[in-house]
């Protein structure tokens, strides 16, 4: 429990009202109760918030108070972020090792981490200070998991699989598992040897059954603070680049170079070999075929384009229907006239 002018000094906001007002949780305005933190950032949460039984609202805007305390901070949503935790801390592990986790005497792991029931922790593995394996996990051989980094329930990690700080990997994730390579040869599909690993960069978080391929030869990277989001796919060799959103159920094919900041929302399919270019941002289902230059748009089904292009397109077949009723007219005036 706080009171409001505790949380305000947590989050560097300015108290409108009584600042000894207790909070006891933080809630949506739509299940808030006595005692509890709802948050607005534009004039209808804030109305709907006034109407609930809230008794204080973290806003960012200049909204007047009637009969609750008032946060303000410059932005609500991030300080709500920030708020929560305060009440919803993380489940805390101590540290050692599980008497069922299966650990090689090569491996490394810091007096400070904890390693969870029936893990397997594979030959030279090393896994740093106040790391997390929460259970049923495999760690296999060669690989590296930096600090401070929280891996859920039944995750696996192959061979030399290179894990940075602070990292998050929820269950049902395998990441290094072989790349989808075959060469047709005498009638069948022969096996590449998929002889590479990936490398994940710090504060990357990973949702639960994603999958990310081993490189053919190399490694397939995910850079610093990207977030994937539940059920995407990534190829071999693919590389992500720093502090992306990768939306539920994308698939990017191998060898495929992604910028920084770049958005690919829900369902989208990416070939191999393409090279998108920094905040790039693909909306959902967008079938992508080709290069796309920084800073672009693009959308569409089954082969996108840039936004200016795609929009251009949809209004012209939505004038279909009057097109061809037209062009009807003209043929029965032109039948007429024979």
């Amino acid at each position: 429990m706080f009171t409001a002018a505790e949380l305000a000094k947590q989050i560097s906001g300015e108290i409108i009202g009584d600042g000894c007002v207790k909070i006891t949780g933080v809630a949506p305005a739509l299940f808030a109760k006595a005692g509890d933190l709802t948050f607005a950032e534009n004039e209808k949460f804030f109305d709907a918030a006034q109407q609930s039984a809230a008794s204080a609202i973290l806003v960012d805007g200049d909204f007047a108070a009637n009969g609750k305390v008032l946060i303000k901070v410059r932005n609500a949503r991030i300080a709500f972020a920030k708020v929560v935790p305060l009440f919803f801390p993380e489940q805390s592990f101590a540290p050692g090792i599980h008497p069922t986790a299966i650990v090689d005497p090569s491996a490394h792991i810091d007096a400070t981490a904890h390693v969870g029931p029936h893990c397997v922790v594979g030959a030279n593995v090393a896994v740093g200070p106040r790391t997390i394996l929460q259970g049923g996990n495999h760690i296999g051989a060669g690989s590296v998991i930096g600090e401070e980094t929280r891996i859920f329930p039944n995750v696996t990690l192959y061979t030399r699989t290179q894990i940075g700080n602070r990292v998050r990997i929820h269950s049902g994730t395998v990441i290094g598992s072989d790349g989808f390579g075959y060469v047709f040869d005498a009638g069948i599909h022969r096996k590449i040897p998929q002889t590479g690993n990936v490398v994940i960069h710090d504060d990357v978080e990973i949702g639960a059954n994603v999958t990310i391929d081993r490189g053919a030869l190399g490694p397939t990277t995910i850079g610093k603070g990207t977030k994937i989001d539940n059920l995407v796919q990534i190829g071999h060799n693919v590389m992500i680049g720093a502090h992306c959103l990768i939306i539920s159920q994308v698939g990017i094919s191998g060898s495929t170079q992604i910028g920084d900041y770049v958005t690919i929302a829900g369902q989208a399919g990416i070939a191999g070999h393409l090279k998108i270019g920094n905040r790039v941002t693909i909306a959902g289902k967008s079938g992508i075929m080709y290069d796309i230059p920084d800073g672009e748009k693009w959308f569409g089904t089954p082969i996108a384009a840039p936004d200016r292009v795609m929009k251009r397109q949809l209004i012209a077949a939505q004038r279909l229907p009057e097109l061809f009723k037209r062009v009807a007219e003209l043929e029965e005036k032109l039948d007429g006239s024979k």
